[in-house]
């Protein structure tokens, strides 16, 4: 990180980037820059908190309005749709480091994503980014270690995807339907779940959880309150997946490599 000079983080607030951000930081001091994007797909309850933690650690912290949404061919949910959202992030967080005066951009990329289907690391790659936990082979579980060593509070935060991972690809992406899905996903934290998914297929919302989700779960007024409350959000139809949470159940469609 020393090495780099000057960084600008694309920073979601996630377990990866605050490690990578609070490293740069320690390392860089204001050097270091955090550059969050704030747009349809992005939960304002996460944009919070990546403001909070900034304003805490006195980092400068510039946030950029993206909406996917406008991205050619974005909308119609292809498999490469990562790839069309990343490259255009890069290239606005690219103009806000070259008016700060910032040589690299990072990002929070580790060794695990390079075992599921991650078209957004193809425009990591091709926009010239850096990866810096990937680069001396930092694994989640360890960055989890280190960053509880650091005293971040994030260590244990559950891992967190754009709500545009919510749709089986070829699913038309809106507006409309990613307030409902921020909605419902919002509910169910509220109610106290704490690592969980709501899949939007069509009228039939799909929620996947961890074992203490379905605990939660089991309790029959809890259920009822969830199916009328997530009805309520334009759903037809509210599902459980008795298989539980998992890292990218959508590319279970997809065919094989």
């Amino acid at each position: 990180m020393r090495d780099l000079g000057s960084v600008a983080v694309a920073f979601s607030g996630g377990v990866d980037s605050t490690f990578l951000l609070r490293t740069a930081h320690d390392v860089l001091r204001d050097r270091a820059i955090a550059v969050t994007a704030r747009s349809p797909a992005f939960p304002q309850r996460e944009l919070t908190a990546a403001s909070a933690f900034c304003e805490n650690e006195g980092i400068r912290h510039i946030i950029c309005d993206s909406d996917e949404l406008r991205i050619d061919g974005f909308s119609q949910n292809p498999v490469n749709r990562c790839y069309l959202c990343k490259t255009e992030l890069f290239k606005k967080i690219r103009a806000i480091a070259e008016d700060e005066g910032v040589e690299h951009i990072v990002e929070g990329s580790n060794i695990d994503d390079d075992g599921d289907y991650r078209p957004g690391l193809e425009a990591v790659m091709e926009q010239g980014i850096k990866s810096p936990l990937r680069h001396v082979g930092l694994a989640k579980a360890e960055i989890r270690t280190l960053s509880k060593e650091m005293g971040l509070a994030v260590w244990d935060k559950p891992p967190f995807a754009c709500l545009a991972s919510r749709f089986p690809y070829g699913e038309t992406i809106t507006a409309e339907k990613l307030n409902m899905i921020d909605r419902a996903e919002q509910f169910l934290l509220d109610m106290g779940l704490k690592q969980v998914r709501v899949r939007h297929h069509g009228g039939v919302a799909r929620i996947e959880t961890d074992e203490a989700g379905f605990l939660i779960l089991t309790d029959r007024e809890n259920r009822e309150k969830i199916y009328t409350q997530i009805k309520g959000y334009g759903f037809t139809y509210v599902s459980v997946d008795l298989l539980g949470y998992r890292v990218g159940s959508m590319n279970e469609t997809l065919p094989p490599a």
